[in-house]
């Protein structure tokens, strides 16, 4: 069939939005939670993350008769009426006091626990700074000037979880640590590549394969700038989280995952008369030139019929970072500044769409979860005086798909599976 831009637009939303519904707590934690505790079994729920309250809630209709208690932290706007367990809000991506107060909550709720007692750990994307505790020595000041460092870095995720988990208190394993002698088990949704428990929300209760001197060696290898007494404390080598081996209480399960998201949207795209590509679901490396390469094989799809024939439609998901520098910034994430970069390396190519989002609504800090491309992104901004190339140098890839009309906004979507990006190519 012919593909009309308002066709091709609809099927990309679709593929994205089955994406995200592949990962929605309400429908999968079920399944994942352990029998039923035996009456006088006491449990302590805690969670962080930006689905951690929609896991709570999910918890309590999955075990309605249940006597539990606990807290869980999430974003500002993410909160869900719950019965039994408490929800704190606070800031993302950079923590704020409720990130501190929240962790000191949590891990109250695990203190004084037996042998015969369980917790259950709700864990999603965001909880590095949801859930924030200075170690020793350390203030809240600290952690928020090493978040935005790193943020600003180009640091992969797993890089900068390997340096929060050396300046905390909660993460790298010490929760689960604190919950001893209780059984502990962790129900994860990934937003990170390869699905790493270390890395989903820094790991707060799984051991730590990382260390003080490869926390050391990521600040200097990318330069950053931290105050002298954080310095210090990346120093501390006798206060190592806990490592593999220990931790033999803790059980982890993962409830969903980047690869499941992708398996919905390649059924979506089957049904929609597209043949899927699944390019992986753990693609790292900048976002701008991410697009160089993405377009690069759809216009192969396009004229060769390679790697496979048009209609198609090529998925991928994981993270991709941008890198700011030193020069001034302007709004956007990493899917619309892919999404940019693979604007401009298409140059106006015929029958290509694609779209980009963050699974969670919300690409980077902006109020939408990523945008689409059409053929003639590239004229429509140049009609309104855009220069897309200038755009893309200046990092202000949000306000270019704004004006034009193209971000995709989700609104917050309780769950967090990382990027996934689709790319419509048709017939020419």
């Amino acid at each position: 069939m012919g593909w009309t831009d308002a066709q091709a637009r609809g099927a990309l939303r679709r593929i994205f939005d089955s994406a995200v519904a592949a990962a929605d707590p309400r429908v999968v934690l079920a399944a994942h939670l352990p029998a039923k505790p035996a009456p006088g079994t006491k449990v302590v729920v805690v969670g962080c993350g930006k689905s951690a309250a929609v896991m709570a809630a999910a918890l309590e209709d999955a075990w309605p008769d249940s006597s539990v208690s606990g807290v869980v932290i999430t974003r500002y706007g993410h909160a869900v009426p719950t019965r039994k367990i408490r929800v704190i809000e606070a800031s993302h991506p950079v923590p704020d006091a409720n990130s501190e107060m929240g962790a000191h909550a949590v891990l109250s709720a695990v203190q004084g626990l037996g042998a015969n007692d369980l917790v259950i750990a709700l864990i999603s994307g965001g909880g590095s700074a949801l859930m924030a505790l200075p170690a020793p020595g350390l203030t809240l000041a600290d952690k928020q000037a090493v978040n935005r460092a790193l943020l600003a870095s180009g640091a992969t995720i797993t890089e900068m979880n390997a340096v929060r988990k050396h300046l905390s208190a909660i993460k790298g394993g010490r929760l689960a640590a604190a919950a001893a002698p209780a059984r502990v088990l962790t129900l994860a949704i990934s937003d990170v590549p390869g699905d790493d428990p270390g890395v989903i929300a820094s790991g707060p209760t799984v051991p730590d394969a990382t260390t003080f001197a490869d926390a050391r060696a990521l600040v200097a290898r990318f330069g950053l700038d931290l105050p002298a007494h954080v310095m210090a404390r990346l120093h501390e080598e006798g206060d190592e989280t806990p490592k593999p081996g220990s931790l033999d209480r803790a059980e982890f399960r993962l409830i969903a995952t980047p690869a499941m998201a992708l398996a919905r949207a390649a059924e979506t795209a089957r049904d929609l008369g597209l043949t899927p590509v699944i390019l992986g679901d753990a693609l790292e490396g900048e976002s701008r030139e991410m697009g160089i390469v993405m377009a690069g094989i759809a216009r192969s799809i396009q004229s060769q019929g390679q790697p496979v024939a048009a209609p198609a439609v090529l998925l991928s998901g994981g993270e991709t970072t941008v890198s700011i520098g030193a020069g001034p910034a302007g709004k956007g994430g990493r899917n619309t500044e892919f999404l940019l970069g693979l604007t401009v390396a298409l140059g106006g190519a015929p029958c290509i769409w694609a779209a980009a989002g963050d699974t969670d609504g919300i690409d980077g800090t902006e109020d939408a979860a990523g945008a689409l491309v059409t053929p003639d992104t590239m004229a429509r901004a140049r009609a309104k005086n855009l220069d897309p190339r200038a755009t893309l140098t200046a990092h202000d890839s949000y306000s270019l798909f704004d004006k034009i009309g193209d971000l995709i906004r989700t609104g917050p979507t309780l769950t967090n599976v990382n990027d996934i990006r689709a790319i419509l190519i048709a017939r020419s």
